[in-house]
């Protein structure tokens, strides 16, 4: 049985050791650039009030929530969570995260097509992540049934897929979150050098999210390839 350590569990090593060197990274980019405060005073939940008056968007709303660097935008609710760390605070780094949220905002008003795509998966994706590995377990139990197990493994591959699609998605995200923190004059040249090394940062946690997934993918299609 997989859960049981072999060879192959060297793969499920390196994505945990890949995503927590990005996690670390991203943490300390928050912290360093926490201490940089914005020349403006723009705080985080101003700084996402006037993005979204730039652009006129009155139907989302901002609040607080209290988990650490949980900020993120929630279509179907049209509202922006900013964590605590960000919407009080007047750093470089809050201001920058507070608007790649908006950046995603922007995606769904301007009809950004990969946007459509993921919003439109995620009810599929979500069934496939919870039933993947029991359909692995299952098929496993009932002598290597491969047709099971083919079909736990290809329920997997498409969260591999989703997170490829959220790359780009994410990388726009904090393109456009740039460009944005640029027209408005929130943060000015120098600022934005830092808020792009801050959002950079941000973005390899998806990049090694992705990676991890996709080695604990290859671990099951070596444990669970057509045995015949």
């Amino acid at each position: 049985m997989f859960m049981y350590f072999d060879r192959t569990y060297v793969l499920v090593l390196i994505g945990i050791l890949i995503t927590a060197i990005a996690s670390l990274n991203v943490k300390n980019s928050f912290d360093k650039y926490s201490k940089i405060k914005s020349k403006n005073g723009y705080d985080g939940y101003n700084t996402a009030l006037k993005i979204l008056d730039y652009y006129n968007v009155n139907y989302v709303k901002i609040k607080k929530t209290k988990n650490a660097l949980s900020d993120y935008y929630n279509p179907s609710k049209e509202i922006i969570a900013l964590s605590e760390e960000t919407y009080n605070d007047s750093s470089i780094a809050s201001i920058a995260v507070a608007a790649h949220e908006c950046g995603h905002v922007i995606q769904y008003k301007q009809g950004y097509f990969p946007i459509k795509i993921k919003a439109g998966i995620v009810p599929v994706v979500n069934f496939a992540s919870t039933m993947s590995i029991p359909l692995i377990i299952l098929g496993a139990f009932m002598s290597y049934n491969q047709t099971l197990i083919n079909l736990g493994l290809i329920l997997f591959f498409s969260v591999v897929v989703f997170q490829l699609v959220t790359l780009p998605i994410e990388f726009n995200a904090s393109k456009r979150a740039l460009s944005i923190l640029n027209e408005t004059e929130i943060l000015d040249e120098e600022e934005l050098v830092y808020a792009r090394k801050m959002l950079v940062a941000a973005a390899l946690t998806y990049v090694a999210s992705t990676l991890a997934t996709a080695l604990q993918f290859l671990r099951l299609l070596i444990l669970f390839r057509d045995r015949d």
